[in-house]
Parts: structure tokens; C-alpha cells; sequence
């Protein structure tokens, strides 16, 4: 395979390793991020009594909706009832109707992690004793499917075109000036912000089938999309559109008036200037700071995008680890997107402003930075998502990291064999520096010699132009004297005379005809020397275009850069996944809470819940219904309490006050009282109630439905 081939090759060879990366990230299935780690009653535990509601207690909190929670019986008729409550923390609630009857009772749950994963699932308990069921529920969330392939896809892409939307400007900016001017390098920067701003678009259009029913139809339902838009993660795509607008008016100055001010080809410097190609005015000066300012801002804002709405906006240490995010998407962009338009450039920059040593040294002090960086912000990330060692191989998210933090140690040792080729091709400048001075002064010399030869015809052209002017001068002088003074010889034979009247005196018209196709033969000859001088400078280009080609320097370093990005495809690919992979910590915190809910199972013991229902009548007008109380786990210390309230049809009501009271009479303790706090219609509750010491306990429930009615009910519950 030659040379010249290769290119097409490798670039083809690039743009399949893109499609494999992306099949990649879509086809992997998008793991949520919020976990069950406990439920109440518990997974497969059988109660002896039926539960007044079913808790869920999740890793990170959860956005529900009015179907989030759905309890079904034995026949596959739903008995929950109202919309699911949040009594505290990442607990949630749903009421069940009351007088359950005995048998297997399935609970299937879809809600929507605070990082913006759908999360779904279903376990089964049991009250009395295990039953036969009909129910069957699909284990395909809404995330797969099409539209869960269309919505990892739609990621991949958006993380592409902010890597070389941000690294491409990056590079002219601090790398290669120049190449603001070069169209193939502006083709690449428009090219992410039109991909980073279509897959926003989508993602934003994909956002509420895919965490409601996973149906392509309900795409376009302009109904979930106004709920999308409700959500933190509807905000960061809105906040995205609206930065990509401010992205759209710095490309135009980067490639308007900063291209104009840039020269188009940039000398070599010492490699130790550090500048960008940045010797212009105070005015070129200014508008480089200012594009620089405003790029950072606004490419911070589109990271920020991100991570305030996925991985680091939720568990240990927020605050902290959502401004870490940021700085390590800037690095990847910087790493990644600079070496894809360093690619750009080796292979498709024009011959007049090719890219030189200087321009890829300062790219190779960028990219160690960037490397740097994120090896720190890398490393926190990972303890923050994986918590212990053995994450790194227990877990999804911990192996997928291993296989990333190797493609990033195989990128720095090709990025090492790219620094070697960069200084063998600065090595080999000094050499094409004599050459290259060797021709401009051979083109000189034919150049000096094809203007004295110009001359020269200019000079002929003029004495020419003088003798012929002297020569009409003289006839006419000969022609104005008179008939007598003609000399002796004029009188002869008529023969003679005749002959010499027959022949007509040359005009002063003829001389400046033959004058003006002299000069317009000269003329002629200047736009041939004009034309053959533009097919010598032709010729020189490709020529040099050719030894630029076949420079086997400037050839490995292609080969080095190519390698870089095609192991940079594959990693933005892992990063797409690992980004849509429950971290190890909620992974192994589930695993521990199912472990721990199946050996309870296993040993017979229910959730230690304890449910207590009085109906009450405060002799008023609507005063009857009924009150139920919910004390979890019903143990000595702290304790969660759950008031609900309900009319004589069943359905939840609110009254103006209700007051809870504890007494342990056999050894004298009490009253406690305890003032819960009103969470929706119906629902009161108080979290860190303390029951001191285990016993039978009297609970007295005071409800008041009017300003003079109200009514005390009480029961005994037995604690510990």
C-alpha cells in the first residue's frame, strides 16, 4: 500500500472504529443509578398481618409519579391507593386498601433517579402465607428498546460534539493560530456544535418516554415533554441550547475576524515559546484574551450542563464533586478534541498553511496537562463512585473503569511514540530550512532573469519607436520643399519621372502600426512569462506537497496521531457507558441490603413493623372515619411514625389537627408526646421517635375535625 493511499485508508479505518463506538454505547444497557436497598414489608417476607402501605427505600432520592408504585394481588388487581408519599429521606410510601386478604402480593416500581436514570423493578411478600399469582411483570424497562438505544446513542454523540466543538477552538486558540484560516479545521469545530446541538435536541425530545413508557409514540407527546421540562435535567438541556446559542457567536468571531488577523503561515519558534502564534498588535492581543475568557466560560457552562444533573450531582460530597466534573470534562475536551484536530490538520491542512513543530509541541504540553488533570480528578471520582478496592472488580462500573483508566495508559505510551516523532521532524528542519533557501533562490534567479529579459525587449521597443518617428520626420521634410529647387536629375526622361511618382512615400501612420504590434507581441510575451511563473509556483506546491507526504517523519507522527484517536473513539465510548452505569458504592450497598432482606426472609422474621387502625367519631359534622398508625421497625430507640386518616368511605382527609401520645403504664413512662408533621392529604408522619425501652406500650391518637370536636383513640402495641 502507498503513501498516498494509506491516508484514505486510516481515516476510513477512523470513521468505522466511530460507528463501533457508538453501537457500543448504545447497544450496552443503561444501568440506573438509584438502587432498592430495603422495603417494608421486606422482599419475600410473608407478614402475619396485611400492612396499612409498602415502603421503598432507595440509594439517592427518587422522582416518582402518580403510577410509580403499583401493588398488585394474587388476581392482578391493584390495591394500593393515592399517589406515593415521601415521609423522609429516600423512603417512599403508597397506601394499600384495608382487609387484604391472605396470599402473594407483587410490588412493581418505576421511578427516576436524582441523576436522571430510570430505575424499575418488582419483588413479592406475602401475607399469612405464600400464594400462587398471576402476575407476571416484563423485566424490560423503559430504557430499553429503541428508544433506550436512541437515548445512549443520542449521548455518545452529545459527548463527541462538546469534545471537539471545546478541544478544536482549544487548539487554534492555544496551539495553531493559523489554522483559524483553514476550512477543513472550521468544518471540524462547526461540525460538533451542529452534533452537540442536534443530540441535545433529541435527548431533550427522547427525555420523557424514556423515563415514563419506553414507546417510540410518546416521543412527540408535547404532555410528557412540558413534564420534562419541570425536571433538573429538562433545565440542563434548556441551559445547554441557550450556551450553544452563546458557542454559535464565538465560532463566527474565532473564524471571522480572529482568521483574519492570524497570518497564514506561522514561522517555527525555540520550542520554548510557549505563545499560540499570538506576535500581532495590542488589537489581536485583546481579541485573543477575549475569545479565550469566553470560550472557557462558556465551554464551563456546557460541562456544567452535565454534571448538574448526572453522577456528581448526587451522593458523597456534592459540592465538591460537581466543579471536579467540570474540570475533568475541560480535560478531556482539551486531550481529546485537540488531538482529533491535530489530526485534521496533519492530513488535510492546505500546502500554504501547513502546521508546524512548534504548533504540535505546544498541543504536547496541552495534552500532559489535560492528562495530569484528569489522572486527579480521575482518581477522586473513582473513590467517590466506588468506595473500596474490591468495587473496582465486583462491579459493572468498577471493571468498566479498568478497562478505561487501560485505554487512557495505552494513549499516553502511542501519545510518548508522538513526542519522539515530533522531535525527529524538528530535527530534520534544519535540512529543509537549507533547501528550502536553495530553491527560493534558484526561483530568484529565474525570476531576476525572466524581468531582464522584459527589459530588454522594453528597450528595443523604444528605440524603435525613436527611429521610425526620426525617419517620418525626415520625408516630411523632403516632401514640404519646393518644385524649382529639385536637383538636375529630376528633369530627365518621363520614364523616370513616371517611375518615381509611381512609387508612394512610406506615412508616419505605418511606422506607429508596425510600433503597435511590436508592443502588442511584448505584451503577449509578459502574460506567458505571468502564466508560466503561476504553473512554476503550482509546481513547486505539489512538489512540496509531495516531500511533505513523504517526509517519514511527518508520515510516523501521522500514524502516531491516527492511532491516538482511534483509541480515543473506543474511549469516549466506555466513558458514554460508564456514565449510564450504577457506580460500584450503590451496586454493593444493594447487594448487602437484598443479602440482608433474604436472610430475614429465611428465618421467618417480618419487617418488626407495627400497624394499628381505630376508627374514630368526634361526634361532629364529618367527624367519623378511621386513624391508622404505622410504627417502624417497633424496636427500643429510633422509630418512624406514620398517621393516616381517612373518611368512612375510605378515601384520605385532612383534619385540622391530630396529636400522638405514648405511655409504657408498667413502669411509669409517659405520656411521650409526639407532634407529627402533615405530608399530603391524609398523611402525617415524625421520623426519630424515641422509645426508650421495650414493653406494651398504650399509643393514644388524638384527632380533632373542628374547632370544638375532637375525639382520643387509643390501642396497645407491643415494642421490642
Amino acid at each position: 500500500m502507498t503513501q498516498t493511499i494509506a491516508p484514505r485508508v486510516r481515516t476510513l479505518v477512523l470513521l468505522i472504529l466511530a460507528v463501533a463506538g457508538a453501537l457500543l454505547a448504545g447497544a450496552a444497557p443503561v444501568s440506573a443509578h438509584a438502587a432498592l436497598t430495603g422495603s417494608d414489608p421486606a422482599q419475600g417476607a410473608v407478614v402475619a398481618a396485611a400492612p396499612s402501605q409498602v415502603s421503598l427505600t432507595f440509594s439517592e432520592p427518587i422522582a416518582v409519579g402518580d403510577d410509580s408504585v403499583r401493588v398488585l394481588d394474587p388476581k392482578g388487581e391493584r390495591v394500593d391507593k393515592g399517589d406515593p408519599a415521601n415521609p423522609s429521606g429516600t423512603t417512599y410510601s403508597v397506601r394499600l386498601v384495608s382487609g387484604l386478604p391472605d396470599g402473594t402480593y407483587t410490588v412493581a416500581y418505576q421511578v427516576v433517579s436524582a441523576d436522571s436514570h430510570p430505575v424499575a423493578g418488582a419483588f413479592t411478600f406475602s401475607i399469612g402465607a405464600p400464594s400462587e399469582t398471576t402476575v407476571s411483570v416484563s423485566a424490560q424497562g423503559s430504557d430499553d428498546g429503541l428508544v433506550g438505544w436512541l437515548y445512549g446513542f443520542g449521548r455518545y454523540v452529545s459527548y463527541a460534539g462538546f469534545v471537539v466543538l471545546a478541544g478544536g477552538a482549544a487548539f487554534v486558540l492555544a496551539c495553531w493560530a493559523p489554522g483559524a484560516r483553514v476550512r477543513a479545521v472550521q468544518r471540524l469545530v462547526v461540525s460538533g456544535w451542529l452534533a452537540l446541538t442536534a443530540a441535545t435536541l433529541g435527548l431533550l425530545m427522547l427525555r420523557g418516554s424514556y423515563t415514563t413508557s419506553g414507546k417510540v409514540g410518546d416521543v412527540f407527546n408535547l404532555e410528557l415533554l412540558g413534564d420534562v421540562l419541570q425536571t433538573k435535567t429538562g433545565a440542563a438541556l434548556v441551559s445547554r441550547l441557550l450556551l450553544l446559542a452563546a458557542a454559535a457567536l464565538f465560532i463566527a468571531v474565532l473564524f471571522g475576524a480572529y482568521a483574519r488577523t492570524a497570518d497564514a503561515v506561522e514561522p517555527d519558534r525555540d520550542a520554548e515559546d510557549d505563545g499560540g502564534g499570538d506576535d500581532g498588535g495590542p488589537d489581536k492581543r485583546d481579541l485573543t484574551f477575549g475569545l479565550a475568557l469566553g470560550g472557557t466560560v462558556v465551554a464551563a457552562g456546557l460541562a456544567a450542563s452535565w454534571a448538574m444533573s448526572e453522577h456528581a450531582s448526587q451522593g458523597l460530597q456534592a459540592g465538591v464533586a460537581m466543579p471536579v466534573d467540570v474540570v475533568h470534562l475541560l480535560a478531556v475536551a482539551a486531550w481529546l478534541g485537540g488531538l482529533t484536530t491535530l489530526l485534521v490538520a496533519l492530513y488535510r491542512a492546505p500546502v500554504e498553511t501547513p502546521i508546524g513543530r512548534d504548533a504540535v509541541r505546544r498541543f504536547s504540553r496541552l495534552a500532559f496537562g489535560s492528562v495530569v488533570t484528569l489522572a486527579l480528578t480521575g482518581v477522586y471520582q473513582s473513590w467517590r463512585q466506588l468506595g473500596s478496592w474490591s468495587a473496582f472488580t465486583d462491579t459493572r462500573y468498577g471493571q468498566l473503569l479498568l478497562v478505561k483508566i487501560a485505554l487512557v495508559a495505552v494513549m499516553v505510551a502511542v501519545a510518548f511514540l508522538s513526542r519522539r516523532w515530533t522531535q525527529r521532524l524538528a530535527d530534520a528542519r534544519v535540512s529543509e530550512a537549507a533547501e528550502e533557501a536553495e530553491r527560493t533562490e534558484a526561483t530568484e534567479r529565474a525570476e531576476e532573469a525572466v524581468r531582464a529579459e522584459e527589459a530588454v525587449r522594453t528597450k528595443e521597443a523604444v528605440r524603435t519607436k525613436e527611429a521610425v518617428r526620426a525617419e517620418a520626420t525626415e520625408r516630411a521634410e523632403e516632401e514640404k520643399q519646393p518644385a524649382g529647387t529639385a536637383p538636375a536629375e529630376a528633369s530627365g526622361t518621363s520614364e523616370v519621372s513616371e517611375a518615381s511618382m509611381a512609387v508612394e512615400p512610406p506615412k508616419a501612420s505605418d511606422a506607429f502600426d508596425a510600433f503597435d504590434a511590436e508592443k502588442a507581441e511584448a505584451g503577449q510575451d509578459s502574460v506567458r512569462a505571468a502564466q508560466l511563473a503561476r504553473q512554476r509556483a503550482a509546481a513547486e506546491a505539489a512538489r512540496q506537497k509531495r516531500l511533505r507526504d513523504a517526509d517519514p517523519n511527518r508520515f510516523g507522527l501521522r500514524r502516531s496521531v491516527l492511532a491516538e484517536a482511534g483509541i480515543a473513539v473506543v474511549l469516549l465510548a466506555v466513558t458514554t457507558v460508564l456514565t449510564q452505569t450504577e457506580p460500584g458504592r450503590t451496586e454493593q450497598d444493594a447487594r448487602a441490603a437484598t443479602a440482608a432482606s433474604s436472610s430475614a426472609s429465611a428465618t421467618g422474621q417480618g419487617s418488626g413493623a407495627v400497624s394499628l387502625t381505630m376508627p374514630f367519631d368526634t361526634g361532629g359534622r364529618s367527624g367519623k372515619g378511621v386513624v391508622s398508625i404505622d410504627l417502624d421497625p417497633a424496636q427500643a430507640g429510633d422509630n418512624a411514625l406514620h398517621v393516616y386518616v381517612e373518611g368512612p368511605d375510605g378515601t384520605p382527609v385532612d383534619v385540622p389537627e391530630v396529636k400522638i401520645a405514648l405511655t409504657l403504664a408498667a413502669q411509669n413512662i409517659g405520656p411521650l408526646p409526639v407532634a407529627p408533621d402533615h405530608v399530603t392529604t391524609g398523611h402525617w408522619s415524625a421520623s426519630r421517635v424515641q422509645i426508650p425501652m421495650a414493653g406494651d406500650w398504650k399509643v393514644e391518637v388524638t384527632v380533632r375535625t373542628s374547632d370544638i370536636d375532637q375525639v382520643t383513640v387509643s390501642k396497645n402495641a407491643q415494642i421490642g
